[in-house]
Formats: C-alpha cells, structure tokens, sequence
C-alpha cells in the first residue's frame, strides 16, 4: 500500500511541474486627454401615442401624436495627437461629465472606454462621432522631419 501510495503521488507531482503558471492580464494602457466642452446636439424625436386600450377596442381615439427632440450630450475631448467628438453610449443615464478636467481613456473595439479620475473613477462607454488630428501636433511632427533630414 505504501509503494502505491507514493507512486501515485511521484505521478500528480510530475503532472502538476508540466503545467505553468498562466500569465497575468496586463492592467489596460489609457491615453489622456482634457474635456474642453460639451453640447447639446440633436440625436432624434421622442414620440408619445395618444392611444389607449379602451379607444382602440371601442374606435374612439384620434391619431394625435406628442413629439418632442431629443437632445443628447456631445462632448469634445483633446488628446496629444486628436481631437475626439464622442457621446455617451447609455442614452437614458448618461453621466455628466465635468468640462476642464483631465480624462483618461482607451479604445476598445468600436467603442472609447473614459474615466475621469477626479470625479467617481468609473469606465463609461462612449462612441466616437470623429476624429480630428490636431493642427499644433502635425505642425510639430513636420518641424522635426525636416529638422532631422
């Protein structure tokens, strides 16, 4: 019993060195950037039908139809390199974001990820209307490729 005992154990010992340790996720990388504002743009109509069970079964109710715009929050965001239009992807809680401070955020997949540290630290989605290269940094990468050449 007792060579079988350490047989078994010598085996789970010589199986378990074969197997390595699984690398850990890297922490995300996050470009930063500053909020410089925000807008209310036009993004759609919110309508409400003025129809009700009893006037639909009975024929009574008119066609009448309450539209109101929507409007959407669009904020702009100025990185090193561009200038990102983006607006929040949760449309009926998107969260205020305080204009003048700096942001951290990443893309991931079609969607920008931001933080603001300063406030809640939370990642919120957002989709990215354009993108801009800023004037200042190509002005900046032309003066030094002609510097260096």
């Amino acid at each position: 019993m007792k060579i079988g005992t350490v047989g078994v154990l010598l085996a789970i010992a010589a199986s378990l060195q074969g197997v390595a340790p699984a690398p850990a996720k890297d922490k995300p990388a996050y470009e930063r950037g500053v909020l410089l504002q925000m807008d209310s743009t036009h993004c759609g109509y919110a309508e409400k039908d003025g129809k009700t069970l009893t006037g639909e079964i009975l024929g009574t109710d008119g066609q009448h139809k309450n539209t109101q715009e929507v409007l959407c929050q669009e904020y702009i965001l100025k990185s090193d390199r561009l200038i990102y239009r983006i607006r929040p992807k949760d449309d009926k809680h998107p969260a205020l974001l305080p204009v003048g401070e700096s942001a951290e955020f990443r893309i991931h997949k079609d969607k920008m990820l931001l933080r603001v540290p300063e406030s809640d630290g939370k990642e919120r989605e957002y989709i990215v209307v354009s993108m801009t290269p800023r004037a200042d940094a190509v002005e900046a990468r032309a003066a030094t490729k002609a510097t260096n050449q």
